[in-house]
């Protein structure tokens, strides 16, 4: 699913925004509720492919659905996402805390 995030540390943030969706439940939630672990994957692709690369972040989510409009979640994806400064999401947090990092870039191979 694609997503937009904000990073502090070994911390990744993300929201249920506003836009429209099929349904207010989401199954996605649902799943990480049931089970935390995870995997965030973010890729940079480039026509020079000698510029492609990719980073993996494994942990353990969690679904904060009623967050506080003052956590500090929210503020790091504002300060990111100008979209989200006046019109921030109203879903569920999602505070993934990562637990190992994976990474390849061209450059480097």
């Amino acid at each position: 699913v694609p997503l937009v995030f904000a990073l502090d540390g070994d911390v990744v943030y993300t929201a249920v925004d506003q836009k429209p969706k099929q349904t207010q439940r989401l199954q996605r939630l649902d799943n990480l509720r049931h089970e935390p672990r995870c995997a965030l994957l973010v890729d940079h692709y480039d026509d020079d492919w000698s510029r492609l690369w990719w980073v993996r972040a494994d942990g353990l989510a969690d679904v904060v659905d009623d967050p506080r409009a003052d956590h500090p979640g929210f503020a790091l994806l504002a300060a990111k996402y100008e979209a989200y400064r006046g019109d921030p999401p109203r879903g569920a947090l999602l505070i993934i805390s990562v637990k190992r990092w994976r990474g390849w870039a061209a450059s480097s191979a």
